[in-house]
């Protein structure tokens, strides 16, 4: 598990379990909405029986699921996905900037509660760096286009 393999399959399993907690709020309704912190307008609306959270909740699932089959491919978990280097830079910036957010004070709406923020940039923070170590130490691995 040398090369950076170690970090890209913990990256993985921790995309993973994100996407699997986003699918769990689905299925748990508004009470798991609010205690993973999605804002009370996103749980009444839950309540309500509108579909939009269920439906904006699993696009988010599915995308972050899609960051653990880019670090599963560059890994040779799975198959080689096209623009695998791009894409997986393209992940960490995404998780590193989204962690970053915690000290915007106006990205945040007033519905999120401080402790949310925190764990919510906290755990963005660690997946980020997860995939930019992974990364940076198969860089060499990953531009030959070889995964192993």
């Amino acid at each position: 598990m040398g090369n950076g393999r170690i970090w890209l399959l913990y990256a993985g399993w921790m995309s993973v379990v994100a996407s699997l907690l986003h699918v769990a709020c689905i299925f748990g309704g508004p009470d798991w909405y609010r205690f993973f912190g999605a804002g009370e307008a996103i749980a009444q609306s839950a309540e309500n029986g509108s579909w939009q959270p269920a439906i904006m909740t699993a696009i988010i699932a599915t995308i972050i699921l899609g960051w653990a089959a880019y670090a599963f491919s560059a890994i040779a978990i799975l198959p080689k996905l096209p623009l695998l280097r791009t894409g997986l830079v393209l992940i960490a910036a995404v998780l590193l900037l989204r962690s970053g957010a915690y000290f915007i004070n106006s990205f945040w709406l007033p519905e999120h509660s401080q402790a949310f923020i925190a764990w919510s940039s906290a755990i963005t923070s660690v997946m980020g760096m997860t995939f930019a170590i992974g990364i940076y130490l198969r860089w060499n691995i990953l531009s030959k286009g070889t995964q192993s």
